[in-house]
């Protein structure tokens, strides 16, 4: 009979948990679906902005902007353009997702307002938005350039800090060293 109450006991604390989890996941739900809708029209503003820098245009006709697709996710992308003579840094190092690399960046909101910048600033790609990533992973060490990236590959549906959730960002950066640099295999 104590084996029978205990398996009540364990039974019920089975259903409560799973009916907690039910309400957690459901209120999750909630909250992502109002987190779209309450920034719906942010999004949508963001998501044109971005387009909008796709179909620019130099002078001469030629995209101002560069679609750089990593290997790894044909879904997304960053714009990138160059701001010197990619034919100065050829051989420089370009670092790989296990680097660390020495930038300056100076990062705006599509609407040019600032949140951010540093002139020297350490870290590995690990520890970067994905869209640093792809642009850093693009990058030799001496380029600069104008980098957009695209909500999804930024700080998404969250957010970060002074940045919206699904805020498309734009950033002026150099690449300066490549600290920790491994071989290719």
């Amino acid at each position: 009979k104590g084996d029978t109450s205990e398996m009540k006991k364990l039974f019920q604390l089975l259903l409560l948990a799973a009916a907690g989890s039910v309400i957690w996941t459901s209120c999750g739900d909630d909250e992502a679906k109002s987190t779209w809708e309450a920034y719906a029209e942010w999004r949508q503003t963001n998501e044109t902005w971005v387009a909008e820098q796709e179909a620019l245009r130099n002078a001469d006709g030629t995209p101002y902007y560069q679609k750089v697709v990593p290997s790894w996710n044909k879904d997304i992308y960053v714009l990138m353009h160059w701001f010197n003579d990619r034919a100065e840094t050829a051989g420089n190092l370009s670092p790989m997702i296990t680097s660390t690399v020495t930038a300056a960046y100076h990062g705006r909101m599509y609407n040019d307002e600032p949140f951010d910048s540093s002139a020297m600033f350490t870290t590995q790609l690990t520890g970067v938005i994905e869209g640093w990533q792809i642009a850093l992973m693009n990058m030799r060490v001496g380029d600069s350039c104008k980098v957009v990236i695209p909500y999804i590959v930024g700080y998404g549906a969250t957010g970060s800090g002074a940045i919206p959730p699904y805020s498309a960002l734009q950033f002026n950066m150099g690449l300066k060293d490549v600290d920790a640099y491994e071989v290719r295999p």
